[in-house]
């Protein structure tokens, strides 16, 4: 079976986003360690889950990549990656998605996401949408937690987590530090 898994960067403080809801990867230590640990991640997945805001804010960027001669080698990879990897974007306000291998899904978020693990596949990655990273997680269905906290205090903004109803066990199956400050948790969700 297919996992679904959470991959978002948080502050010290337990925020993914600024007190606009901004998310500011300025305040993430984001560098060389970072960008081949997300790859690593990355390399186990195929499959990309957004809600509409970060779906939105992702396709304003990554296909103008490969035409940006300033873009890093990092960011060519990625967006090699993410056009050719398949994207799910639950939303209940856009009427269609027009990015590569892109679908829209706007109602059953928990009988979609069961599906998606019975298919054939690698992993599905939650990139971003925090506040759809939230209903999954209300509705249990997240089997890997893969945070990376950022050595920063932000004060205020978005919790990485909020509206839990019970409690989570969670079994810890990975953690490194990078040069930066910044560590990489990986937590396996027991049931």
């Amino acid at each position: 079976m297919r996992k679904l898994v959470l991959f978002l960067h948080a502050s010290l403080d337990g925020f993914v986003e600024g007190p606009n809801g901004e998310m500011d990867i300025g305040w993430v230590s984001y560098d060389a360690d970072l960008e081949k640990h997300a790859k690593e991640i990355l390399s186990t997945a195929d499959t990309v889950i957004w809600g509409r805001g970060t779906y939105q804010m992702m396709h304003s960027y990554w296909p103008s990549v490969p035409s940006n001669p300033s873009a890093s080698q990092h960011e060519w990879d990625h967006a090699e990656w993410i056009e050719k990897t398949a994207k799910v974007v639950f939303s209940t306000t856009l009427e269609k998605v027009e990015w590569n291998n892109s679908r829209l899904v706007k109602e059953d978020v928990e009988e979609e996401i069961n599906n998606l693990k019975q298919q054939p596949g690698e992993d599905m990655v939650i990139l971003g949408s925090p506040r759809l990273a939230h209903h999954l997680m209300q509705l249990d269905l997240i089997d890997e937690y893969k945070i990376t906290v950022s050595p920063v205090l932000i004060g205020k903004g978005l919790p990485l987590f909020q509206g839990l109803k019970e409690r989570v066990n969670l079994k810890l199956i990975e953690n490194k530090t990078f040069d930066s400050g910044a560590i990489g948790l990986v937590y396996q969700t027991v049931r």
